[in-house]
Formats: structure tokens, sequence, C-alpha cells
């Protein structure tokens, strides 16, 4: 997400590190540079330049230039000001206590507004509210049947009607059903068109002034770039938008169109999509988003996303056993499947801060082959191997390397890390904040993170995979070591 923007902003910041004492001078200078990456990211010349204005005003005082690091301190203001443009947001939607609320969705063809309205019946769900979906789009034939599949994943009832031709008169029909039956929210998914035009906004007016919608939200597919922010403007002046909803982030490397929407329109993005699955929502936090732009991490969304996707109750008892000094080779075995779900380790990294670097040697890694190999490796110990790996001495290595079709040092390699973070781990587990992250830092600094990434590499290696030459050098290399530590024990 947004990894063109990260990168420009992240030169930017390295080149004003780079100058030592920061004059008015070259201060600037690395301003532009901030400017030229907020532009090449398909941010709105409009809202960059008052953007840069508001920033400019506060890097040249002298408070900034005078400060013992001022470069830290531009990082500092570009956050504050990123976290002003597209802020404050209230995600939160606003529900009546025994009435149904009403929730509209509108937005064009191809902006995957119907998956949208699924998840957010299922974000909704998770908080314990009651939603029905209503299919509300005659205009895309197979629209209903979308929904009701959807509905049928989520067990959330959808109301359609067969052979209707009125929207105005399904989204009646819909809420009569929904506050007969009890439910608190009730989504109404309208027509899109491929491209704004008269009749879709006339049919949008129609329903927002007779089904008098609680609130309206605008999907939008962030990756349109700036065609997203024309929409929205359009969207917004015929309807008053409560919200807007940018989908499809994850494949945005730019983000301009959601550092532009809030500033163009006023109008603020509540929820962000940032996959196809059904729980591919998360509501928008300026703050967190302003730190994953800038390489900062969110934390909060981090343990937002290890409680959704992560065994609970398995966490709890591996935390047990580490306030009791236990964590063998199958607690990290499950701790492994766990985050190894396609995409998600990558997206904890991305969340953790100050974790670049690991993040590009994450990109650059084949990890979901990665993650097989090391649990081949552990799967071909035995379970008493597993709880004590001290006893894995050369020939159970050759025995676990034939086992899961690797070679006997990459085995070593499993072990020698998996006891640095076993340590580390155990520590963690009795640790303030501050110590936990000094511990984080050391950890990644000696290649223990990112299992199934880093622990079939050279130590110190830039994270490329090793070609069969390189690893026969290194096993070599390696031999060599242990037959001269023989010679000098006997």
């Amino acid at each position: 997400m947004f990894e063109s923007l990260q990168e420009g902003l992240a030169s930017a910041f390295k080149a004003l590190r780079g100058k030592g004492k920061l004059s008015e001078a070259n201060m600037r200078e690395g301003l532009q540079m901030v400017e030229r990456a907020l532009l090449d990211s398909d941010v709105s010349f409009e809202v960059v330049r008052e953007f840069m204005e508001r920033v400019t005003d506060r890097a040249v005082g002298q408070t900034v230039l005078s400060s013992l690091n001022p470069s830290q301190q531009i990082v500092g203001i570009v956050h504050d000001e990123l976290v002003n443009m597209m802020g404050p947001v209230d995600s939160a939607i606003p529900l009546r206590a025994g009435e149904t609320t009403v929730v509209m969705m509108c937005g064009l063809q191809g902006s995957g507004k119907t998956t949208t309205c699924g998840k957010l019946a299922r974000m909704l769900q998770q908080n314990g509210a009651t939603v029905m979906l209503a299919a509300a789009d005659l205009q895309r034939p197979a629209a209903i049947e979308q929904l009701h599949v959807i509905g049928q994943q989520l067990g959330v009832p959808v109301f359609s009607q067969k052979g209707a031709t009125d929207p105005v008169a399904v989204c009646g029909e819909a809420l009569k059903q929904a506050k007969s039956s009890g439910v608190q929210v009730l989504i109404l998914d309208t027509a899109g068109r491929l491209a704004i035009d008269t009749e879709l906004m006339a049919e949008l007016k129609k329903l927002d002034r007779l089904a008098q919608p609680d609130q309206i939200y605008l999907v939008v597919d962030g990756m349109t770039g700036q065609d997203a922010v024309l929409s929205a403007r359009a969207f917004n002046e015929a309807l008053e938008l409560d919200g807007v909803i940018m989908t499809k982030l994850d494949g945005d490397a730019r983000g301009g169109a959601l550092l532009s929407v809030k500033a163009v329109t006023g109008v603020p993005i509540k929820f962000i999509g940032t996959g196809e699955r059904m729980d591919g929502l998360e509501p928008f936090r300026p703050e967190g988003m302003a730190g994953r732009i800038l390489g900062m991490g969110d934390v909060v969304e981090m343990f937002r996303t290890a409680q959704q996707e992560f065994d609970q109750d398995q966490m709890a008892d591996t935390e047990a056993r580490l306030r009791r000094g236990e964590f063998t080779l199958e607690d990290f075995r499950k701790q492994l499947e766990q985050i190894s779900r396609p995409g998600l380790m990558q997206k904890m990294i991305s969340l953790l801060p100050g974790m670049g670097d690991l993040r590009n040697m994450m990109q650059q890694a084949n990890t979901e082959k990665d993650t097989r190999r090391v649990l081949g490796i552990i799967d071909s110990m035995t379970p008493v191997e597993r709880r004590n790996p001290a006893i894995i001495d050369a020939n159970r290595r050759r025995r676990i390397a034939a086992g899961s079709g690797t070679q006997h040092f990459e085995v070593n390699d499993l072990i020698k890390q998996f006891d640095r973070m076993a340590s580390v781990m155990k520590s963690l587990a009795g640790a303030g904040m501050g110590d936990r992250m000094r511990m984080m830092r050391d950890l990644q600094a000696g290649g223990g993170m990112a299992p199934g990434a880093g622990m079939l590499r050279q130590k110190g290696s830039t994270g490329k995979r090793l070609t069969n030459e390189e690893r026969n050098k290194l096993r070599k290399q390696r031999e060599k070591e242990l037959r001269k530590r023989k010679r000098k024990g006997s």
C-alpha cells in the first residue's frame, strides 16, 4: 500500500538527514522533494500546495532549525499535517435504540460497492448489531445474485423482489421487513453506472428523499486516482454524503486519492478496503494511516488485526507458557501456522513500527514456500525433539533434513535462530513496553523476525535467495569450521 509514496518521502527525509546542520536553504530543498513525492503520487495539486504551505511555515521556523535533530522534527511536522489533512474522522455508525438505522451505499460500477456492503455487514455483526442487506441495484443483472451469495456467506438476511423494476419500492419494502424483524441496521445496495450521469443521480436523489437513509456512503476505487476525487465531489453535491469508503487500497502504490478526498470534498473517509475477503474492511484512522505512509507503522491496527485473525485461546495459552519460561518448537509451529496465511505476515510486519527494511526483505522473499520448508523441518522432528531442540545432534539433523527435503545446515540454522527467538520471547513476556520495543529491535537486527522468510537465509544477507552454488559454498565453509572446532576440542 502506497509503496511509491513511502519511498519518495523516505528519500526526502534521508536527504535532509544527510545535510548535517540544516539551514533554511537546504530545508526548503528537502521540502521540495516532499512536494515532488506527493505530486508523483497523484495527490491533487491544490491539496499539495496548501499542505506544503503549512509544512513550510512550521519547518523553516527557528525552533525547528535550531533543534538538536531538525530532520526528525520534519517527520513529525509532516505526520501532523497528514493527520490534519485526512481527519478528523469518526468511523462509528450511529445506532438508535429500538429503531432501524438505514445506510445507503452508492458508487460507480466496478468500485466494489456490493462486496463492500457485505464487508460492512460483517463489521457490524462483529460489533454485535443485527443486519439486513437490501438488493436495490436493479441495473446490473448479477448484483442481486451476488448479494445473496454474500448474505449466505455471512449468515445475513438479504431482501430482494423478483422481477422488481422500482428500486424505491424495493427499499421501502425492505425497511418494513427490517423493522418488523427488529433488525438494527439495513444496508441498501443501490445501482451504479460506468460513469456519472443524470439518470443515476436522479434515481439516487429520489431514493434519498423517499427512503430517508440515516447515513449515505460513497464507495470509490482508490486505484482510479483523481477520478475517485471527482466522483466523490459529484456525488456529494447531489446527495450530501456522510462518508466515503475507499476500496482496493492494498493495490494502490500511490495513495493520491486517499490524501485528496477529504481536502477537496470535505467528506471524511470512514472505512478503507484492503483485501478481497469479507474481513478486508478497516475503520479509517488518520493517525494510523499517516504512520503507515511515513513507515512508522500502525500499532493500533496491528493489535486489531491480531484479535481478528489469531486464535485468542491459543494466544492466551502461549502467553501463559511464556510466563512460565516455556516456548518450544511446537509453540512456534502453531504461531507460524497462524501468521502464514496469504498476505497476513506481510500486513502484520507493515504495521510494526520501524520495520521498513524487514518489509522489503519480505517482498523479495518467497514467503509461502519458505514457510512450508520451515514447517516441513519441524514436522520431520520427533515430539521429544520439538520440545527439546538441544538434543538434536549431527545424526538427528541429517535424519530431519532427509525427511524434510532440506540440507542439514538449514536444520541447524532453524534451531539456532529458534533458540534466539525463544530467549527473546520469554523475556518479552515479563518486560515493560520500553524493554519490549528494545528487544524487538534486537530481534530484528539479529534476523530472528519474520519466520519463514529469514530462517533459511544466510545471516546478514540482503534477503535474496541463495543459489545452489552459494548454498554449497556456505555448507563447505561451515563444515570446515566444524572440523576446526573438533580438532581444537581434541
